[in-house]
């Protein structure tokens, strides 16, 4: 095993069983380590720390273990088994009512680099890291032999998500199974699920319970939904009993999608009208007559660089829709992005109220759900905040 070699000190966060090793705190290395390949860190006292994938970039060594343990085929059955167990313990795996949920959430599931979706009878992986990506033909007979008869195809979709600088031509592909059935289930409700070509693995699963809590509020109301792409939020709103939904996404794609879900689960009915416009020319031109309105953009910041210029976007959209909203009106607004804190949302939230020159109260915190655990010892990975909030 190949060995990559710390600086004096920077052992302690890997003692805390902290799961990254930053290039920064490396002195030195073994000649010839391929990216993704299986590497041992050890400290400068000489003390094996873990052992993980090496990788060019910020994060050299995304750690598997800090033990000397194998990474073979026992080693994924193992944790891709205690990644089930507890979705099973969660009722969120093997639930009649919800075939659609996150079986493997990378450090949340000490598999750092790795998603596994799961939707009805496909998961859909997606590699983060190259060592992910070298070991994905393993992973796969692992989780196979782990899901039996719950999944009869594996779709690998990591196109868009290893790193740019690899060396690497990846298409997305079966590599297990294959099937033309897109639909999924969750909550009772049916949703076609665009793992080809979609964002992510096709389906923002982490929104399900906020998702849930809308549907609670909408009876009678008038629903925005902003940035709808699939329609999540507009089918959660049309069944709990909203007098009208209005989806807006920029994309002419996830406007399809969203008719096709509300078409699966409605039929056609004219409670549901669906606009493709950019979110904030919508919002200039739109009425005050909305009483929720959704605010769910992609991630305005996915590097700490662009931190400062996503808080003011947030701030912007939020401040508009403020705006609009009716008097004792209601806001879903989230962020997505890992590197905006609780506290910056919750600032850029605070300026667009006090830019709106409305009264607002939270009624809600939000956050993921319990498919998408947070390692304790890796904060990085509550990546969703979102707010519910009472505009007077």
């Amino acid at each position: 095993m190949k060995k990559v070699y710390l600086k004096k000190g920077k052992e302690e966060s890997i003692k805390r069983f902290h799961p990254w090793v930053f290039s920064g705190a490396i002195q030195g290395m073994d000649e010839h380590i391929e990216e993704g390949e299986t590497v041992d860190v050890i400290a400068s006292d000489g003390n094996f720390l873990g052992r993980g994938h090496y990788q060019i970039g910020s994060i050299a060594v995304r750690l598997l273990c800090f033990t000397d343990e194998p990474i073979d085929a026992d080693f994924w059955n193992k944790r891709l088994s205690a990644a089930l167990k507890m979705r099973q313990a969660m009722g969120i795996a093997d639930n009649p009512h919800n075939n659609t949920y996150r079986l493997v959430h990378g450090e949340g599931d000490n598999l750092p680099g790795l998603v596994i979706d799961c939707y009805g009878e496909t998961a859909v992986i997606q590699a983060h890291s190259i060592g992910m990506h070298v070991c994905r033909e393993q992973i796969v007979k692992e989780l196979v032999n782990v899901m039996g008869n719950r999944i009869a195809n594996v779709y690998y979709k990591s196109e868009t998500t290893l790193p740019f600088k690899a060396d690497i031509e990846q298409e997305n592909m079966f590599l297990y199974g294959g099937t033309n059935d897109t639909v999924s289930v969750e909550n009772g409700l049916k949703f076609r699920v665009d793992y080809l070509r979609g964002q992510k693995t096709g389906f923002f699963v982490d929104q399900r319970e906020n998702r849930a809590l809308l549907e609670q509020l909408s009876h009678g109301k008038k629903v925005l939904n902003m940035f709808c792409y699939t329609g999540g939020f507009s089918v959660y709103a049309m069944r709990g009993g909203a007098e009208l939904v209005h989806s807006v996404d920029s994309s002419p794609r996830a406007i399809e999608l969203t008719n096709d879900n509300i078409k699966l689960n409605f039929g056609d009915d004219a409670r549901h009208e669906a606009v493709c416009e950019d979110a904030f020319k919508y919002l200039d031109r739109a009425g005050d007559n909305y009483d929720i309105i959704i605010l769910d953009p992609p991630a305005f910041a996915k590097h700490r660089a662009a931190l400062h210029n996503a808080l003011k976007g947030y701030t912007r959209l939020n401040m508009r829709a403020m705006k609009k909203i009716k008097k004792g009106g209601i806001i879903f607004t989230f962020s997505c992005s890992q590197v905006v804190t609780k506290e910056n949302f919750r600032n850029a939230v605070f300026t667009a109220a006090a830019q709106a020159g409305r009264n607002v109260r939270i009624l809600h915190q939000l956050h993921q759900p319990a498919d998408h655990p947070i390692n304790i010892y890796h904060p990085e990975g509550e990546y969703l905040k979102g707010l519910v909030l009472y505009v007077e």
